[in-house]
């Protein structure tokens, strides 16, 4: 370990939890906060997908490490950690759905305003599954987050950016987000599949076989569009 340095350092979760996968890098910055205390110059933020909005936290920080979930065009589940000047073309270059916050541009302005971290790591996940909506993260993906924040903290450890366990849980009002939304009551309380459709409600959701009519239909209440069925009976 090198000796301590007092470099700001921003450690980051990226993405957005109610799209299964794309939660991994909130999860992750969740856990570490749970399990570790680090000194003043460390800030651990839910970047969630705040976008263009997290340059200034970008611009202040000398180290910056990104949790985040990735298409790498790996198996889902791989873990793969990516430095410095080969992280911006991994963030964002390839959307993985249309709830991606790219972090390319992010990256971009912070360099274009002439305020850039010094050294970066990005620690990325190969996702499995996006499309479920109100999911939770995948068995394969889940079961990343503590190799992912082993690699996090042995990257920040040879910088001299020291991790301490929590001698005591870390009380609800410093928890980076809402305790209602942690993983366990995240996962617990999720409705039923008929109560909350996954992938989109079939009354409204347009499908091959079915076209958009909109003619407004007669009723007590606003009027509405609708979706009606004209699929042959052969």
């Amino acid at each position: 370990m090198n000796e301590p340095t007092d470099k700001q350092v921003l450690i980051l979760g990226i993405g957005n939890i109610l799209w299964a996968d794309e939660g991994f890098g909130v999860r992750a910055v969740e856990m570490l906060n749970q399990r570790y205390t680090f000194a003043d110059n460390v800030t651990l933020m839910d970047g969630g997908t705040q976008g263009i909005y997290l340059v200034q936290h970008v611009q202040a920080a000398d180290y910056l490490v990104v949790f985040d979930a990735i298409d790498y065009g790996l198996p889902p589940g791989t873990l793969k950690c990516i430095e410095d000047e080969a992280v911006p073309q991994f963030m964002g270059a390839k959307k993985m759905s249309l709830h991606q916050t790219g972090f390319q541009e992010v990256l971009a302005m912070a360099q274009l305003l002439g305020d850039y971290p010094e050294r970066l790591l990005l620690v990325g996940v190969q996702p499995e599954e996006l499309e479920d909506y109100g999911g939770s993260l995948r068995p394969v993906v889940r079961a990343q987050i503590e190799p992912a924040i082993e690699a996090a903290l042995d990257w920040l450890d040879a910088l001299g950016i020291v991790a301490r366990p929590r001698a005591t849980p870390l009380p609800e009002d410093a928890r980076l987000t809402p305790p209602q939304i942690d993983l366990e009551p995240y996962e617990r309380d999720r409705p039923p599949e008929e109560a909350a459709p996954r992938l989109g409600d079939v009354r409204i959701l347009a499908r091959d076989d079915v076209r958009f009519d909109p003619k407004p239909v007669e009723f007590d209440g606003p009027r509405l569009s609708v979706c009606v069925d004209h699929r042959r009976d052969d």
